[in-house]
């Protein structure tokens, strides 16, 4: 093999012997961890690429800028080999690295050993299902086994960059085209992972019940009223917020149980795996020539959890939307939604009721709630402008550092402008009763 350059940027992260990221002090970048090496490649590569003769260089560098994403480091592997023939290929990956600050909550959950199940098991699961079905159907990128020194390992796949994937720009969000798109792909998803239950039986106990168990009542407990309080604090600085301030105090008070049980799932209901974290940044697209949406692939399958519709159509729709669709146009999402649903449903010959529109609309309903925890949660952070700070340490955290951020989150104008008309329109709804 000749000498492989690894290149990195100076900046947030260093490695730890449990093979985590930990923060370096600096403000901004990353420094990739010493393992991430171009021998850690090899049996893959040779695995993969029948031809492949050797490495002739490596770069790991990050993948997105800081504040794009919370819980873990992506970073984008690129490789140039050599071949038997002489001729060199360049080749690149993705890889998703825990971070050090995360390491006592991924002891009690590995999510990184959630999402590889999702992408060896799940995924290629539900596509079958559609092959059988006479129609291809394809979720997501291809994942790679590797090894490496991660207490925790880690997540590796293809750059769906190469292919002409992007995300669209989330400060901007999804218009009405992209939003029908992503509601297409949880359609086929949902019905996929409605049917498989339903043929086959319950998926294990991390999918079925996510983060809703006894286990992680106090943790989640802690976060979501902290997340609560300042959200309330800032909200009695919205401009107009006289029609829902006092409703909005004395639900605060019950929130998080509320919200606990509605993670709990009614088995005599309609029920779907929830991709869980369905907002802008873990969707991504491709174009044609003229700009219009030729292919949709769900990233991040973190914390999928089986249970309502309502909690992805909630979090989808009120997270990521840009403004001038998101409730003028929430009804009609759903219909378009609903749709969607029948028809693969009907597909995959789905061997109980086909829940009817209203069915939907009742669901929605009874399960309001999550309209609430994706507006105070991930559509604060979907609609924050870059920064530094952002991350799972501060999100959750109780330092001054982290109350500062949340208070960031939810001072912002952006989405201010977002949740002065979210606010009324859950007034409405009864979401805000106690």
């Amino acid at each position: 093999m000749s000498k492989a350059e690894v290149e990195s940027d100076p900046n947030i992260l260093s490695t730890n012997e449990n093979g985590t990221a930990a923060p370096t002090g600096n403000d901004n970048g990353l420094t990739i961890p010493e393992w991430i090496t171009a021998e850690l490649f090899v049996d893959l590569l040779k695995e993969k690429l029948p031809e492949f003769r050797e490495i002739r260089n490596f770069k790991a560098k990050p993948a997105v800028a800081p504040g794009e994403n919370y819980a873990t480091i992506m970073l984008n592997i690129e490789i140039e080999i050599s071949t038997q023939s002489d001729k060199e290929k360049k080749l690149s990956y993705m890889m998703k690295i825990p971070i050090d600050s995360m390491r006592d909550l991924m002891r009690k959950f590995n999510v990184f050993d959630v999402e590889s199940s999702m992408y060896q098991v799940v995924v290629p699961e539900m596509e079958q299902m559609f092959r059988d079905a006479g129609v291809e159907v394809k979720f997501g990128a291809e994942y790679y086994n590797i090894n490496t020194p991660s207490e925790f390992g880690v997540i590796l796949l293809e750059d769906l960059r190469q292919y002409g994937f992007k995300n669209v720009d989330r400060l901007e969000g999804l218009d009405m085209e992209h939003t029908k798109c992503v509601l297409r792909k949880l359609a086929q998803w949902h019905a996929a992972s409605a049917t498989r239950v339903q043929t086959k039986g319950p998926y294990c106990d991390d999918l079925m019940n996510g983060f809703f168990t006894d286990e992680h009542f106090e943790m989640m407990k802690q976060i979501n009223e902290n997340l609560g309080n300042m959200f309330l604090s800032c909200a009695k600085t919205f401009e107009g917020n006289g029609d829902y301030i006092e409703s909005l105090e004395k639900f605060n008070a019950h929130y998080f149980d509320k919200f606990f049980r509605a993670g709990k799932t009614d088995p005599s209901a309609f029920n779907v795996l929830n991709h869980g974290d369905c907002w802008s940044n873990n969707v991504m697209f491709q174009h044609d020539t003229f700009g219009k949406v030729k292919e949709t692939y769900f990233v991040d399958y973190q914390i999928p959890k089986y249970g309502t519709p309502a909690q992805d159509l909630y979090y989808a729709l009120i997270s990521s939307t840009n403004f001038d669709v998101k409730l003028k146009h929430f009804d009609y999402f759903i219909k378009f939604y609903h749709d969607n649903l029948v028809e693969n449903l009907t597909l995959l010959k789905y061997p109980l009721e086909i829940p009817t529109l209203k069915d939907l609309h009742i669901m929605l309903h009874k399960h309001n709630i999550w309209a609430y925890s994706t507006m105070t949660g991930v559509m604060a952070a979907v609609l924050l402008d870059p920064t530094d700070k952002a991350n799972l340490e501060s999100l959750i955290g109780e330092s001054e550092a982290g109350n500062d951020f949340k208070r960031q989150l939810y001072t912002n104008k952006r989405y201010q402008k977002h949740a002065r008309v979210i606010l009324p329109w859950l007034l409405n709804r009864g979401v805000l009763e106690c």
